[in-house]
């Protein structure tokens, strides 16, 4: 670990993809299948179909 980079050890090597957040879409859109997403001005629509895929409108 260098004086400028907090970071632990362990963490530096794991791949990138692993420290992203992760959200539970059934969670998100809750017993409707749908959930509104706010991002700037823009809403956007998800949701779950009856083939399970996850569709995302705005």
């Amino acid at each position: 670990m260098s004086h400028m980079d907090r970071t632990p050890p362990e963490a530096q090597r794991r791949d990138p993809v692993d420290r992203l957040p992760v959200h539970d879409a059934r969670a998100l859109v809750g017993g409707e299948g749908l959930a509104r997403i706010i991002l700037d001005d823009a809403v956007y629509t998800l949701r779950i179909t009856h083939a399970g895929k996850l569709i995302l409108t705005k």
